[in-house]
């Protein structure tokens, strides 16, 4: 493991570029007694980013480890905040220190939804997983889990005054638990379709809740009194609480809906903190805004309302003659109206409300383009109309950024967009230019750094001025879209590539602006390089010898610069070479493909050193490091590789993007690397000064291969079983050659047991029991998959272990199941195998018998039960377990009804 070549490490040194991404919603929060309403947090990747959005500056940066956030809920104290991820697991963050102490990890995928109590005591949350779990805060631990729901959770929210919660979920299920007893006393089946938000309100006597549809159904919410007498028993005999109050603790009616304007499902459903405005939007790009009245306002509208019958009764009355009193219902429309509409400026994600003194309401919007806007509304006004009073554009882009640059010394970034190109301040990363441009697709700096270049989608170049921020020119260069630019070793000229099939040369030119009267650049084009297939690609050698162009058929075809004859061509990928780039000795020229490759080959003779599968999906981008052999790729696999192209070794794997990677750039000095992602972020790598050993980082690489299989499916299930009956059957092979020598030696010999670094554990309990406990670990869910990839080799060796378990009365109810299903896929093997049939008999007589004795003691236990049930009833006249009882009296004399019809009939 010697140091024979170093490598020094990439780190991540930061991420910007992203204001708040759409897989998490966005609320507002409260810092150090300020302003409320002043700040907001949204999460951006892996991290959570807080806004001030009167200064559109960032203020705080909540540090996340590998996962992306999921969902955020600040505590009602405004001191917390809690904080999902995508992997299940939640951290409390102390706004005021910006550092967590706090972590729960139970759930088994994505955090989908988290509520405080109104104490901030308790915390709900819930997951992808299903599972609605509530945990302590005070004793940082979990209370109980509750399981019920068949899709993720949508939403879950406590009651303030009882110990009742309320979940929602993709199974179109509204669930209300009692957090006494852990169960689920009620489930609402009034949707047709996915629940996605809900919201109470009425101090919590109605329930609004959203769906797929354009309907926001409302339903009234009564609890009912579980008070007795004195003296009273606390059930009557014979009949149930349940069947006593018709719902034990609260009954729901539907009380009527709202209709949306949109047609589409409800994105996010949330109501401010008193439950008197309540927001809603869908696909779209507006929100609606509803407000509830109070009793007050509703009996006053009640009297407008009858007061017009009246009078239009009065009329009727006078024409016909009759005298019947008018009666005016009170409908959910009379109690919830719609306040007002506002529209943002693209499709919403999230939304959140909040209530200021005065009146006045506050809304955050998270939109789908990277944008955070903010409104203020008052609720005094007689027509409200809602004001944009903040929008946070500056620290991104709208779309993704599909090309970077480094300025030649190495402290600006050019990032451009679909409609923007933005230059950041690599030390500070502050935005130092913004100016609107068309799709761009590559771009360069200019030799000085004073202007850039971009090529676009449409066929233009565009020429920008850094210290105006005004674009000089733009160039009808080419009639398709512009995929490549390259600047000349010489500095004197770029060349293009594009989709219509030419490379095109241009050289720098200083020109005479008429308007200003001074020297500005531009572009003179002096030659053309026509080609059969669309340029994708095209590189000079840094010896401006050659010129290196990929094309749409696959191949990479290397012309001589001065007199573009042609000199090679370079085949052997499967799909279009979308990214090469040359060494700067002019003497290696790297390829990457759609096909996932990355192919090395010696511009000497166009052989191919070495191909390399490099990504699991297509490789974006390609770049060497300046003055060396080594180069890194981007993939759609959301990974960036570094690789030495003289040994063909993978030196590291850069991770930390959450989608796919569309570009990169590398430093002129090397010590830096800027990346871009469809998850809207820029990411920011930095050269350290820590060697990297690749022996230490293939293990690295083994061991979280390992661990991450050992989550996936049933084959890497199956193969731990198989690993696990290898061992046994290797010691069972130790214990025998150890009886053996030690009955011809006369005396007791040590036995010398080898212990594998995967399977420990074997070493420490027997052999034959780690089988079972390498079983017991499987996944219920998984037990019949993966006992029915299992080679039929192990099956016999499987069959006898069972019969040993049964015999010792270990975990037989486990052991039947899977004795069972072998019996059942491998019965024609079984049979026609004659040494398994001494197995199977011992198995039918050790099972029956077993299983006999289970069932006599489960019955045994049962009649003891009952008994004890009696005594207490008759002393304390009590009646215990009434509802299951009750139901099972019901069962028998249906089933006697059905016997005697049967009777009858036949």
């Amino acid at each position: 493991m010697g140091l024979t070549k170093q490598y020094l490490r990439y780190a991540a040194s930061a991420v910007f570029g992203v204001i708040g991404s759409q897989r998490a919603n966005i609320t507002y929060v409260t810092l150090r007694g300020g302003e409320k309403g002043r700040y907001v947090a949204v999460a951006a990747c892996e991290h959570v980013f807080i806004w001030d959005v009167r200064k559109g500056e960032k203020v705080l940066i909540l540090q996340g480890q590998k996962h992306e956030v999921s969902f955020l809920c600040p505590s009602p104290d405004a001191v917390h905040i809690a904080v999902g991820y995508e992997d299940g697991v939640v951290r409390i963050f102390n706004l005021l220190s910006g550092e967590s102490n706090v972590s729960f990890n139970g759930h088994k995928s994505g955090v989908t939804v988290m509520s405080y109590d109104a104490l901030g005591a308790r915390l709900v949350t819930g997951s992808k997983d299903t599972d609605v779990i509530v945990w302590d805060i005070i004793n940082e631990c979990g209370l109980y889990r509750l399981r019920g729901h068949k899709d993720l959770i949508t939403q879950a929210l406590f009651l303030k005054d009882k110990n009742l919660l309320v979940t929602s979920s993709k199974d179109t299920f509204v669930k209300w638990w009692d957090l006494d007893t852990q169960h689920c006393f009620k489930t609402m089946v009034g949707h047709r379709s996915e629940v996605w938000g809900m919201a109470l309100l009425d101090q919590e006597n109605r329930l609004l809740t959203g769906s797929a549809d354009s309907e926001l159904r409302a339903w009234d919410i009564s609890y009912l009194e579980e008070k007795k007498a004195e003296g009273e028993p606390k059930v009557k005999k014979g009949k149930s609480l349940l069947e006593e109050n018709d719902g034990r603790i609260l009954s729901c009616k539907k009380a009527g809906s709202i209709l949306r304007e949109a047609r589409d499902r409800v994105v996010s459903l949330t109501a401010d903190t008193k439950a008197r405005v309540i927001a809603c939007h869908g696909n779209d790009a507006v929100l609606e805004v509803f407000t509830v009245l109070t009793e007050q306002e509703v009996q006053k509208k009640m009297t407008k309302k009858l007061k017009k019958a009246k009078k239009k009764a009065a009329k009727v009355q006078e024409d016909a003659g009759d005298e019947t009193e008018p009666v005016v219902e009170r409908t959910l429309k009379d109690e919830i109206i719609r306040l007002t509409n506002i529209k943002a400026s693209s499709k919403i994600r999230w939304v959140d409300v909040l209530s200021c003194a005065g009146g006045e309401l506050k809304f955050a919007l998270l939109l789908q383009n990277n944008t955070v806007e903010t409104y203020s509304l008052k609720t005094s006004d007689k027509n409200p109309t809602a004001t944009k009073t903040a929008r946070l554009t500056l620290g991104g882009h709208r779309t993704d950024v599909r090309t970077l640059a480094f300025s030649s010394d190495n402290l600006a970034v050019l990032s451009a967009s679909g409609d923007t190109v933005k230059v950041w301040n690599r030390a500070t990363l502050q935005v130092v230019r913004t100016m609107a441009c068309d799709y761009a697709l590559c771009s360069l700096f200019v030799p000085g750094d004073r202007q850039i270049i971009l090529g676009t989608k449409s066929g233009k170049l565009q020429i920008f001025d850094l210290a105006s921020g005004s674009l000089l020119e733009t160039v009808d260069a080419h009639s398709g879209a512009v995929w490549t630019l390259c600047l000349a070793p010489d500095q004197r000229g770029i060349i293009s590539g594009s989709a219509d099939k030419t490379v095109k040369f241009w050289e720098f030119e200083l020109i005479k602006d008429p308007e200003t009267s001074q020297k500005r650049l531009t572009l003179k084009h002096t030659r053309t390089l026509q080609l059969e297939e669309d340029v994708l690609c095209v590189k000079f050698s840094p010896d401006h010898r050659l010129l290196a162009v990929s094309l749409l058929d696959c191949t990479v075809k290397i012309f001589y610069t001065d007199t573009l004859k042609f000199f090679l061509s370079l085949y052997g990928h499967k799909l279009p070479v979308l990214c090469l780039d040359i060494s700067h000795d002019s003497t290696l020229i790297a390829t990457g493909s759609a096909d996932r490759n990355v192919k090395i080959w010696g511009l000497d003779f166009g052989d191919c050193h070495r191909s390399l599968f490099a990504h699991d999906d297509s490789v974006m981008f390609l770049q060497f490091v300046p003055k060396t052999h080594l180069f890194f790729t981007a993939g759609k696999d959301k990974k960036i590789k570094q690789w030495d192209a003289d040994k063909f070794e993978l030196i590291q794997t850069l991770e930390g993007h959450h989608r796919e990677v569309w570009c990169l750039a590398i430093s002129p000095n090397g010590d830096h690397l800027v990346s871009s992602s469809h998850d809207k972020s820029l990411r920011l790598w930095e050269r350290t000064r820590e060697p990297i050993i690749l022996e230490e980082e293939r293990e690295m690489e083994r061991e979280a291969e390992f661990e991450e299989s050992l989550a996936k499916g049933p084959v890497p299930v199956a193969e731990r079983i198989m690993e696990a009956l290898e061992l046994f059957r290797e010691e069972s092979r130790k214990l025998e050659e150890h009886k053996y020598f030690s009955e011809k030696a006369g005396k007791e010999v040590k036995p010398s047991f080898s212990c594998s670094s995967d399977l420990q554990p074997a070493c420490f309990i027997k052999p034959s029991r780690y089988v079972l406990d390498v079983i017991k670990k499987v996944r219920s869910s998984e037990l019949e998959v993966s006992l029915l990839v299992l080679p039929f080799p192990y099956v016999p060796e499987l069959l006898k272990l069972f019969n040993s378990y049964i015999q010792q009365g270990l975990e037989v109810e486990l052991v039947c199941r899977c004795l069972f299903f072998l019996l059942k896929i491998h019965f024609g093997q079984i049979t026609s195998n004659q040494m398994l049939v001494s197995v199977i008999d011992e198995l039918k007589t050790n099972t029956l018998s077993r299983v006999c004795q289970i069932r006599d003691l489960l019955g045994f236990n049962s009649a003891a039960l009952q008994f004890l049930q009696r005594e207490i009833e008759s002393k304390e006249d009590v009646t215990f377990f009434t509802d299951a009882t009750g139901q099972l009296e019901e069962k028998k004399k249906r089933r006697r009804k059905r016997e005697r019809a049967v009777l009858t009939i036949a």
